[in-house]
């Protein structure tokens, strides 16, 4: 039974799939239309998404495009690098972190337009159709939910052709159509389909967008700095920059000197493998800052712990349950050993490669005086071996007990 709706706040790009979709809704579902364009910093011209709405009879008040960059990377990215977050050992969630924004924002607009339903273009397959709805869900649970691609039977690229042509929806033609399916943001650039679909196949140079070959990238290295507060990076060589502005800056950096590629095979949410490749170059240097300050701010026994829990909010992320209580309690904790994350990271860039090569803060607990090899009047080395007989006492309770019983 079909579920009944009077207007559709619908997650739209203004590409094929969107547009069929707003088409689609207006046909099947006899409901007004409010489209939202999100600019997370996917490096495209948003306007032309406003006139293709207009085209197709979206009022000029129905159609939001708003500019989510810096909310993106300060709330979003920046906790999950605190966290240091990577899903499956490769993955710095690039896609998997947009979601819940796009969805939180749907939500607000639904709000504002008196929209009393929602929705996107996230196939039956992919995990994306998971977090846009986990994420209306803990916004607005009222909010009906429409995801054509769990209806429809327009399942190929020459069907929602067919369907566009049938209808009058015009199609612009950007030269010669990528093979694989990507998404873009400040974060990350992702693909998947096309040859990908085969594990064993290497992709074709020319498929990465964002950053030279590590072959093809300068021959002459490049030092940069990057000073941290509170575990976020605040400035870049000395000059202070605002999160999304950060992270474009070292997604340029990055990609000049073929920083950030990864080819993985990952465990979606919904049960299948899944084989993607993705570009994050600002994102991996990040992540080998921030995890050079933490390694002389952080105490030992806080940051083993930050690293068991890690995997964990990772997953959480991935799965789309970025609103949910336990990400939030375990982002209270992370947040917590980040008050005094701060001081400045050097780094040495070169041929794909991102090697930390000095580390500074006033607050350091590294302690030359104790770490020295030279001598030094502050440590006993006489006291190591109680501490090694105590930590010892358990195996020579036990091999004594296991000796009698021989």
């Amino acid at each position: 039974m079909k579920k009944s709706v009077k207007k559709v706040v619908l997650a739209y790009s203004g590409g094929l799939d969107t547009s069929v979709i707003l088409k689609w809704l207006q046909d099947e579902y006899k409901c007004e239309v409010v489209t939202f364009t999100a600019d997370l910093g996917q490096g495209e011209e948003l306007e032309p998404a406003r006139k293709k709405a207009l085209e197709l009879g979206i009022k000029p008040e129905n159609i939001f495009i708003d500019d989510l960059r810096e909310e993106f990377v300060k709330d979003f990215v920046y906790p999950m690098f605190r966290a240091n977050a990577i899903y499956e050992g490769e993955y710095l969630l690039g896609t998997s972190i947009a979601r819940p924004l796009i969805a939180k924002r749907q939500a607000e607009i639904a709000k504002i337009t008196g929209a009393d339903g929602v929705s996107h273009g996230a196939t039956g397959k992919g995990n994306d159709q998971v977090r846009f709805e986990m994420g209306y869900l803990s916004q607005d649970s009222t909010l009906t939910i429409i995801a054509p691609w769990r209806e429809w039977d327009l399942n190929s690229r020459e069907k929602l052709l067919a369907y566009a042509a049938d209808h009058g929806i015009a199609i612009e033609k950007k030269g010669k159509k990528s093979p694989y399916s990507m998404d873009a943001n400040l974060l990350h650039i992702s693909y998947e389909g096309g040859i990908l679909e085969d594990p064993a196949a290497e992709p074709e140079e020319s498929m990465w967008l964002w950053s030279n070959s590590p072959e093809n990238a300068p021959d002459t290295p490049e030092y940069i700095e990057i000073g941290y507060k509170k575990g976020d990076p605040v400035t870049l060589n000395g000059e202070e920059l605002t999160p999304a502005t950060m992270l474009k800056t070292l997604n340029e950096l990055g990609g000049k000197h073929g920083i950030g590629r990864v080819d993985i095979v990952e465990n979606r949410f919904v049960g299948m493998k899944a084989r993607g490749c993705y570009e994050t170059p600002g994102g991996t240097i990040m992540l080998k800052a921030h995890r050079a300050i933490e390694s002389i701010t952080l105490d030992r026994e806080a940051a083993h712990l930050k690293d068991e829990m890690m995997p964990r909010y990772a997953k959480l992320i991935y799965n789309g349950f970025w609103f949910s209580p336990e990400r939030e309690m375990l982002q209270a904790a992370i947040d917590k050993t980040q008050e005094w994350v701060e001081g400045a990271v050097r780094l040495k860039l070169y041929k794909g490669n991102v090697t930390v090569v000095g580390r500074s803060s006033d607050v350091s607990l590294f302690n030359a005086e104790y770490s020295t090899f030279e001598e030094d009047e502050v440590y006993n080395q006489k006291d190591a071996e109680g501490f090694i007989k105590l930590n010892a006492l358990r195996f020579i309770i036990e091999g004594k007990a296991r000796r009698e019983k021989k």
